[in-house]
């Protein structure tokens, strides 16, 4: 068996060191097929177990990854492990690392990948921020974990819902608000229906980092909704796959 489409990825547009090494898969290319198709690479939403362990052999071999990725469980918590004091499977949503060849992972379709890198190319993340987890503080804990100054940092957010597609009630906008006047500023009401806001996960993820001293910040333009060909989305068409947010130094990193 072949796969069905030619592999596409999606590369940071960011000004990160040579040895950082980033990208989003898409949902082309792979072995899956139904509403899983074709890449999907988790096991844990109906896939078929095959399938999925062939697209996790394909993305190894085609990137030549130096290692499997750190698979974790997600639980949309703040909860960030460092590679080096967990193993794979862990329940968080985010993972760093210092150590070249260890792969951070975290899967999503319509959560916002954030990506994190220093520019001395010593300490890397990746993390897995849907609403939920923006709200408990999943980016505040990936900072804290990362364990580099802020001011020198920089972050990439890839593929996630966006803007003008993410409709969400009051309670969703309050738990944010709630915490700060100023989130109201990433929400825009819905015309004629009161109590509904679409809400811009991108902002909300800029507003964060900033406040936490991380002002380089790329990406937030992509919307896994509306581009049905490439991506992935849970909220359009429920039972679907999931992509892959890879991040890793490679060996030869100082």
């Amino acid at each position: 068996m072949v796969p069905i489409n030619t592999l596409e990825f999606v590369y940071p547009d960011w000004p990160a060191p040579v040895h950082v090494k980033a990208l989003t898969t898409t949902r082309n290319g792979g072995f899956s097929v139904g509403p899983y198709a074709s890449f999907n690479l988790s096991n844990l939403v109906g896939d078929e177990p095959g399938s999925v362990k062939r697209n996790r052999t394909l993305l190894r071999e085609v990137l030549k990854l130096p290692a499997e990725p750190w698979w974790l469980t997600q639980v949309h918590s703040s909860r960030v492990i460092d590679a080096f004091d967990a193993g794979p499977g862990e329940e968080a949503d985010g993972c760093v690392t210092g150590t070249g060849g260890v792969v951070c992972a975290v899967l999503t379709a319509d959560c916002l990948p954030v990506f994190l890198c220093d520019r001395r190319s010593t300490r890397i993340g990746v993390l897995h921020a849907g609403w939920r987890g923006l709200a408990a503080g999943v980016i505040e804990e990936g900072l804290r974990k990362i364990q580099v100054p802020p001011a020198n940092l920089m972050a990439w957010l890839g593929p996630a819902i966006g803007p003008s597609a993410y409709e969400v009630g009051d309670d969703v906008r309050q738990a944010f608000v709630g915490q700060d006047k100023e989130m109201a500023g990433s929400f825009t009401p819905v015309p004629n229906r009161p109590g509904h806001w679409l809400a811009d996960l991108y902002d909300i993820a800029r507003r964060r980092l900033r406040s936490q001293g991380v002002h380089e910040i790329h990406g937030g333009l992509r919307c896994t909704l509306r581009e049905r060909n490439l991506f992935y989305s849970h909220r359009r068409d429920g039972t679907c796959g999931r992509m892959a947010s890879l991040i890793w130094l490679d060996k030869h990193a100082r």
